[in-house]
């Protein structure tokens, strides 16, 4: 076949064959998956709403202009859509060929963390100041690396034909390549972000049909690193904190357990329907801490109620349904592998998050995916919802 609707699995026809495309029959805009994409964007529209619901009137931080961090949500939701674009214009496979320069770009990135350009928020030194108000936590997109280099690595020969499954070595090779990003960002210590890249790189294992024993392997080790870095105190006091605050929610109530504490009594608070929007008493008496960034979901909870919660939950679940249906519908290993990724890192990170403010988990500061203040954040799970739709359109239509 061939014209406009020689846009087959090989991919964009030549890569980067222009926009006319999108005017073909068998055109990128028909290939997109339509729910990941309106169901990403619902969330970082409710997001800025809540957003604009935490920081309103919170002029310590607003600098005195309301919309300022509603402003600022939709720039950054307007960049991520963006890089989406250009995600998949570029292709994942294109991006494939990149991951040694992405890698290394990564890992250079956490580094600078480390030196004097770094600066710590909430006791994370996890941050590098931009300038013009603008920071960059490179470790949201550590995690996008960390599943397109050990995807590369586990599909190479598997996709070339040579071998049914990842050899040992290669799982080594791939699990190397995760590692060193993850122990740089624990020196931070940014522990939420090491626990995401944990279950990225399980589920990538479990995508890519390596051996069970290396999943129980990790696991085990997993859980002995863990035992190991609390008995040696490695973890700083804010961390400790924080656990012991999950695991003992009456343990000083004002003080490291106040936030989990207020964000049950926000939640709590909203019944079936919430209080309605911006009417929120804890949130306009701005007793949640850091409400428009990692208990943004406490702003859903007492405002909009069990519905608008629900409502959140249910775009969320959309969107991993859909990923999951890529995942499984492609016919290439590290198609599969990079959607699966995606699958784990959203999932675990969205129900930390969501979790944490419900009490069910510790606090560990990861921001709600979408729906959260935070360029970094934004940036990163839409150039994932970039892959994704990548991965669906270099595959064959189905009926």
């Amino acid at each position: 076949m061939t014209g406009a609707n020689s846009f087959q699995v090989s991919g964009y026809g030549p890569e980067r064959a222009g926009w006319t495309r999108l005017l073909a029959r068998d055109s990128l805009a028909r290939r997109l998956d339509w729910p990941i994409l309106l169901s990403a964007l619902a969330l970082s529209l409710i997001g800025s709403l809540l957003v604009y619901s935490a920081t309103r009137n919170r002029t310590e931080l607003n600098q005195g202009d309301p919309y300022y961090f509603l402003f600022r949500h939709l720039l950054n939701t307007g960049i991520g859509l963006a890089l989406m674009i250009g995600t998949v214009w570029l292709g994942h496979r294109t991006l494939r060929t990149a991951v040694p320069i992405l890698y290394g770009a990564s890992v250079l990135l956490i580094l600078l963390v480390l030196t004097p350009l770094g600066s710590t928020v909430n006791g994370a030194h996890s941050w590098i100041q931009v300038g013009g108000g603008f920071s960059l936590q490179p470790s949201e997109f550590v995690k996008v690396t960390i599943i397109l280099g050990m995807a590369m690595l586990l599909a190479a020969r598997v996709d070339a034909g040579d071998k049914p499954y990842p050899d040992h070595r290669t799982v080594l090779q791939a699990l190397g390549l995760a590692t060193v990003p993850m122990l740089i960002v624990m020196l931070m210590p940014d522990l939420g972000s090491v626990m995401v890249m944990v279950i990225i790189v399980l589920g990538v294992l479990l995508a890519s049909g390596a051996s069970n024993r290396w999943i129980f392997g990790l696991l085990g080790a997993g859980t002995t690193g863990a035992l190991a870095i609390w008995q040696l105190g490695i973890l700083d006091e804010y961390q400790i904190n924080r656990f012991a605050a999950f695991a003992n929610p009456d343990l000083d109530p004002a003080g490291v357990g106040y936030n989990t504490n207020q964000a049950r009594i926000a939640i709590g608070s909203g019944g079936l329907t919430g209080s309605g929007l911006f009417e929120g008493s804890q949130t306009t008496g701005q007793f949640v801490p850091e409400q428009q960034t990692d208990f943004v979901f406490t702003v859903a909870g007492e405002e909009l109620g069990f519905l608008g919660a629900g409502l959140i939950i249910v775009l969320i679940g959309v969107l991993l349904w859909r990923a999951c249906r890529i995942a499984r519908e492609t016919t290439e290993l590290y198609g599969t592998i990079v959607a699966a990724g995606i699958v784990a890192w959203f999932a675990f990170q969205a129900f930390e998050n969501i979790g944490m403010t419900l009490g069910i988990m510790p606090v560990t500061g990861l921001p709600l995916p979408f729906v959260s203040y935070g360029g970094s954040s934004m940036f990163a799970v839409w150039v994932a919802v970039g892959l994704l739709q990548s991965i669906r359109v270099q595959r064959p239509m189905s009926a």
